[in-house]
């Protein structure tokens, strides 16, 4: 193990110098990976990169998850639910499904067991490389939010498809009353332990000694815990992460210091830009393995089945976002719906073409056991890798680098019921500020008449301009201004829950300053 070190950490250097070049040249950073990924894996005597697929779901899959669940708007999510569970849970099982019948139609020897497996491997698109295109290019608000909810919980519902083929496939049957009890097991239990198991933490960080670094060290560990106590009791580990993850989220400026939430966040967007890095680079890296692992099967053969699953991929994300919106535009009748305008061709046309691959599909693959439990291999292994591979490569590739293209090209509407971001900060920084003027001269009128830097404080609010550090403050004036800065705090959460078109975002932003304000209180 110590010889290889040397090796990825080179490989790490060289990630972080491809996506500087990604950034660059305005490529999204997950297709130049994999490409130098697959270059590299050409070169005479490079290490081939082997991976334990016992372990391949552990180190990646929990700590990307519970980044992804504190990145995202619970009230985007919940405003969304629809469209978002539509995507998540029935368009995943209808990819599934016809890329099981197209595999047992036309690929020899897949039956419609292993069908089903390679479409839960397939069937979820990746958050990280539409996230990483879509920063190159401005969309509206509500088609982020809706790519984001999906990418989030449309990973959950494929490893669940994932786990029951790969059941049949080892066991050679199919109880559909079993599999029911299960899957409901698997939804409850999931979310349960998440919950469970995130309120402990909670509980532990508000209420035991700890500063930053404990803080940070915990949250790197609360993932893992919650998808390893998840799988030992036979429950989904990713829904697990999932819930839990919300919940922390949501309650983050109850039981999180400012101090915490601002290392934190340092902490993870590392740790999460390192893993997202080396797994797109080892999609690549993979591909000599995979390939002599092919047998009787031949490179053209292989190639032409994954293009073939491909195909009925993007042909069935694209058919799923116009049905998505027309079952909208119908349900309007009958229910109330988010927002009832009609998006025309646009917005499903966009949706169905973000549905690249990656993270998620190649963690699937690899965790595929190499022998089943009589010791036989397990059927189609290697072809599976493979065709998963083609998969990656080629929605990354077509879909990846002709996204940004086809935003610019058809010029989306803006559907959103919100101010531009800009209008937005500006307005909410100008409403808090009149709310912490009111409430200082309210509650601290006798210390306003006496302390300088208070006088200052409502100066500053009253004319906008900076507040000047002066050295060192009396503890009344710190002691008043945090409470001041925790009135804040609470304002803009109250405001945040209270005005459902408010975008959230705009609420971090200004969150994040406070934040800042009361870390720059213990230098002064």
């Amino acid at each position: 193990m110590l010889e290889d070190f040397p090796f990825y950490l080179g490989l790490i250097v060289a990630i972080v110098l491809l996506i500087m070049l990604a950034n660059k040249i305005k490529v999204a950073y997950p297709v130049l990976l994999v490409v130098a990924g697959l270059g590299i894996s050409f070169v005479p005597g490079f290490p081939v990169v082997h991976i334990d697929p016992e372990l391949i779901f552990i180190i990646f899959l929990p700590p990307l998850l519970y980044e992804a669940s504190w990145a995202i708007s619970w009230k985007e999510l919940w405003r969304w639910r629809r469209i978002i569970g539509s995507f998540a849970f029935v368009v995943v099982f209808l990819t599934a499904l016809s890329i099981a019948f197209a595999a047992n139609h036309f690929i020899p020897g897949f039956s419609l067991a292993l069908g089903f497996l390679l479409g839960g491997i397939v069937s979820p698109p990746d958050a990280v490389s539409a996230s990483a295109i879509l920063k190159f290019v401005k969309v509206p608000k509500r088609m982020s939010s809706v790519l984001e909810g999906e990418s989030l919980l449309n990973d959950a519902s494929s490893l669940i498809i994932f786990r029951f083929a790969l059941i049949a496939v080892a066991t050679g049957q199919f109880i559909w009353t079993e599999a029911a009890l299960s899957f409901s097991w698997m939804l409850i239990g999931g979310v349960g332990i998440g919950l469970a198991v995130g309120f402990i933490f909670m509980k532990i960080h508000k209420y035991l000694p700890t500063d930053a670094n404990t803080d940070t060290a915990l949250s790197i560990i609360t993932p893992y815990l919650m998808y390893i106590a998840a799988e030992e009791v036979h429950t989904s580990g990713v829904l697990a992460v999932v819930s839990g993850g919300l919940l922390l989220s949501q309650k983050r400026h109850v039981f999180l210091s400012n101090s915490s939430r601002l290392r934190g966040v340092n902490v993870w967007e590392s740790f999460c830009f390192i893993l997202n890095g080396l797994v797109f680079t080892l999609i690549g890296l993979e591909l000599p393995e995979i390939t002599a692992g092919l047998g009787e099967v031949s490179i053209s053969s292989a190639i032409g089945y994954g293009l073939l699953i491909t195909a009925v991929l993007i042909v069935g994300r694209m058919l799923s976002a116009y049905g998505a919106v027309l079952v909208t535009l119908i349900a309007r009748n009958f229910i109330t719906v988010a927002d009832d305008r009609n998006p025309g061709y646009k917005v499903p046309l966009v949706l169905g073409w973000t549905g690249m691959r990656g993270v998620v599909s190649l963690a699937a693959a690899l965790s595929i056991p190499v022998h089943l439990a009589d010791g036989t291999a397990f059927p189609q292994r290697n072809l599976i890798l493979f065709i998963t591979f083609i998969v990656i490569l080629v929605t990354l590739l077509l879909q990846g680098l002709t996204l940004p293209y086809l935003l610019k090209k058809i010029r989306l509407p803006n559907f959103d019921n919100t101010l531009p971001e800009e209008e937005a900060d500006a307005l909410i920084r100008k409403q808090m500020a009149e709310f912490a003027l009111s409430h200082l001269k309210t509650n601290y009128k006798e210390q306003l008449s006496q302390q300088p830097f208070l006088q200052q404080v409502a100066k500053k609010w009253e004319s906008k301009d900076q507040l000047a550090d002066d050295g060192h403050l009396a503890k009344e004036s710190k002691a008043v201004y945090l409470d001041l800065i925790n009135q804040q705090r609470q304002w803009l959460l109250k405001k945040n829950s209270e005005e459902e078109t408010l975008d959230e975002d705009v609420i971090r932003k200004q969150l994040n300053y406070l934040d800042l304000e009361e870390e720059k209180l213990r230098f002064l």
